[in-house]
């Protein structure tokens, strides 16, 4: 599920407002990284803040909506993508809002491939690329890329996007830069679980690590006695 993180992240930064305006209520003014090491301090003004978990996988939602331990109870609020409404996203004017719909309740799965698909043809040259990348994505995990697929073939000016080599790399390293990015969140997780807040010095030594030393580290973080020894 990781590999998608990234894709969806930009498009939520990005053009797809209506599903932050759903899921908060408000529209967004700032975008926070709370994975980033330079985002240290991170305050509310007096509020509490509002956690909401958004579930985007393919099984239906079993997600607990609270967080138990010994000394602690968090509680927060798990959403279905799938409760969105997947039509109002095809009609917004953002191509981020359509080319989430994929995600989104539907009534008609094919026919919103083919007006996402449609929407994109007629955007200019470098966010035609960006959205079809996004949206080939995405539609993994509703089982839709052939779809996509086919649908962008139809379409002269998409057809030779994805005929194109260097597009082809770059759907496949986006791809990889998501899992790459999803490994990285839970590693980091899990050590500030461990350990606490994690230092300067630990992002620089995660942020050289490949997919095979960050799966090799979640394991190990179990056992580790300190954080100089896992990264060591």
């Amino acid at each position: 599920m990781q590999e998608y993180d990234g894709a969806l992240k930009l498009l939520l930064r990005g053009s797809a407002r209506f599903p932050m305006r759903e899921l908060t209520g408000t529209a967004t003014e700032t975008w926070l990284d709370v994975e980033m090491p330079k985002v240290r301090n991170c305050r509310v003004f007096g509020r509490f803040p509002r956690q909401v978990l958004l579930y985007v996988g393919e099984a239906p939602l079993r997600m607990e909506s609270e967080l138990r331990g010994s000394d602690f109870w968090f509680r927060y609020r798990t959403i279905d993508i799938r409760d969105l409404d997947g039509e109002r996203l095809l009609e917004s004017e953002q191509a981020g809002d359509n080319v989430i719909a994929i995600l989104a309740r539907l009534r008609d799965h094919k026919d919103a491939v083919r007006r996402i698909v449609e929407r994109i043809a007629g955007l200019v040259a470098a966010d035609r690329e960006t959205a079809l990348g996004q949206l080939l994505i995405l539609a993994g995990l509703r089982h839709l890329e052939e779809s996509v697929e086919q649908e962008a073939r139809k379409m002269p000016i998409l057809n030779d996007i994805l005929d194109n080599k260097v597009l082809g790399r770059e759907f496949k390293r986006g791809r990889e830069e998501g899992k790459l990015e999803g490994r990285l969140e839970i590693l980091r997780l899990l050590i500030e679980r461990r350990f606490g807040a994690i230092p300067r010095w630990a992002e620089a030594r995660l942020a050289g690590c490949s997919i095979t030393d960050l799966e090799d580290l979640s394991v190990r973080v179990l056992d580790a006695q300190r954080l100089e020894d896992l990264l060591k």
